[in-house]
């Protein structure tokens, strides 16, 4: 055995006392007190003393463990390509060669001439990961690790859990889920089992009225892939109880102020799938980024990622800036629970509908007058101050330092400036009307016109009167009358007529 003492001894009877002389390959050699691996060989004893000379011949083989593992290097390679890993140690005996890895069907191993080689085809994702070569023989092992990695992949961990979707109701009824290795080859799985159980235990179940099985995961330990864990899609649900919609204690119900509104989702789970949506009337709210879903049980800072899979308290609130128009429609929140993919649809849940006063101080509409009204003599006019505010305002008119008269409209037919008051508890707003008194030139006007009417009128008769006698009266007389040479008659103008006429002079 190399490293150790030998025993060797060589014997010669003789006398004189025969000397003996060792040589190998020609040399004349000692042998060490430990022999090694380079001391094997084949050695010639020769004894001799003056009488004669012997030999004898004897072969020294030194057993040794496996020396260094060469030749195997690690490797980067793409999906789909060829390598090669090669492993190569000497030894006395012979060394054999083992491997540990996460076997695949693309995977050979071949040995031939002291070397053991391993042959990858058409590299995938499970090709990824460490490959070790142990070279052995009767006096001792060694082995060396390799890593093969696979460009642009992650590795997988070979685990599949049936079913790999798990959504269930809260208090509803368990199932069974079972955690098993993907590879049919049971040399490749070290230890499996759920997390939590000693033993290696595949099938576990859910508990549906505690949250003692947080985020249920499977462990496995493999060849060439090391540990590694897979945790079940699990989604343990329950709808609220109710919801309602409320305002925060300090909000302030006056116009241009902010208000805060809360939602409470009682009794609900997951918090983590819930999402919040706010309406004002039929329009939908965009909650500010900054306000967040509060949930029992969870920091403030921690609120979006929070794991508590028991039914928990949920609240969202939103800031908004009150103005007039938020007295008119309603304000209501709607819960969503999303569960999909894997889950089922459950329709939303929303809250019943908030109605808020908005206090807000008036507002007088100046579109009913112009800013100067005329007034005319003996035409009263009336002023109308039309105003908006919560709550509704009063309004009263000042026109004189003692006098006021309460009401929307006034009756005006003196000149002035006439000013108009609308209060409420918010506050108070004032417009002021300007009347001007003018004469009313209408009746005079009517008056002139109606006697130019009269005038032309009796100038039309007279010349019309004048014309007709100068061109339509016209004097006849029955002496002398000529005949008309066609047919006796009396003829004028071109005309005949059926009896004889004479133009009197």
């Amino acid at each position: 055995m190399e490293y150790t003492p030998h025993n060797l001894t060589c014997t010669v009877e003789g006398y004189p006392k025969p000397e003996t002389i060792w040589y190998k390959d020609g040399d004349e050699v000692e042998l060490p007190e430990n022999l090694t691996r380079r001391d094997a060989g084949q050695y010639l004893i020769y004894a001799s003393n003056n009488h004669s000379s012997v030999y004898h011949t004897v072969e020294l083989v030194i057993i040794y463990p496996p020396s260094q593992i060469v030749e195997l290097e690690d490797s980067v390679v793409e999906v789909g390509s060829t390598v090669w890993l090669k492993c190569s140690s000497t030894g006395n005996p012979r060394p054999t060669y083992s491997w540990s890895y996460y076997r695949t069907a693309n995977v050979m191993e071949e040995n031939e001439d002291g070397v053991s080689r391993l042959l990858i085809h058409s590299v995938t994702v499970y090709n990824l990961g460490s490959y070790t070569c142990q070279a052995s023989n009767e006096r001792g092992n060694i082995s060396k690790t390799v890593r093969v990695t696979v460009k642009d992949v992650k590795q997988e961990c070979p685990i599949k859990i049936t079913p790999d979707w798990l959504v269930i109701p809260y208090q509803g009824k368990a199932q069974n889920i079972i955690c098993e290795p993907k590879s049919s080859d049971s040399t490749n799985v070290k230890e499996i089992h759920w997390q939590g159980f000693k033993s290696n235990k595949l099938i576990w179940q859910p508990h549906t009225q505690n949250d003692s099985d947080l985020s249920p995961v499977c462990t496995a330990t493999f060849e060439g892939i090391g540990t590694c864990q897979k945790p079940l899609n699990f989604i343990l649900y329950k709808t609220p109880d109710r919801i309602s919609i409320r305002p925060v204690d300090n909000c302030s119900l006056l116009e241009d102020e902010k208000c805060q509104l809360q939602c409470d989702i009682i009794n609900v789970a997951p918090a983590r799938n819930l999402t919040v949506r706010w309406y004002h009337g039929n329009d939908t709210i965009e909650a500010p980024i900054k306000d967040s879903l509060q949930v029992t049980g969870c920091p403030p800072k921690n609120n979006t990622n929070c794991d508590i899979r028991t039914p928990v308290n949920v609240s969202s609130t939103i800031s908004i800036i009150l103005n007039r128009t938020h007295s008119k429609a309603e304000f209501r929140c709607e819960a969503q629970l999303d569960l999909r993919p894997e889950g089922p649809q459950l329709p939303n849940i929303t809250s019943s509908p908030l109605n808020i006063t908005v206090y807000y101080k008036p507002v007088i509409n100046d579109t009913k007058h112009p800013k100067t009204i005329p007034v005319f003599t003996g035409y009263p006019e009336v002023l109308v101050c039309e105003a908006d505010g919560y709550p509704p305002p009063k309004i009263q008119w000042l026109y004189s330092p003692d006098k006021s008269v309460s009401g929307d409209r006034l009756n005006v037919s003196e000149p002035g400036f006439y000013t108009c008051n609308a209060t409420n508890e918010v506050g108070s707003v004032s417009h002021v009307f300007k009347v001007i008194l003018k004469e009313d030139y209408l009746p005079l006007i009517a008056g002139f016109v109606a006697v130019t009417v009269v005038i032309i009128s009796v100038i039309f008769l007279f010349i019309y009167s004048i014309y007709y006698k100068n061109t339509k009266m016209r004097r006849y007389s029955l002496k002398n009358p000529k005949l008309s040479t066609h047919n006796s008659n009396v003829a004028h103008n071109g005309w005949d007529l059926q009896f004889p006429m004479t133009k009197l002079s």
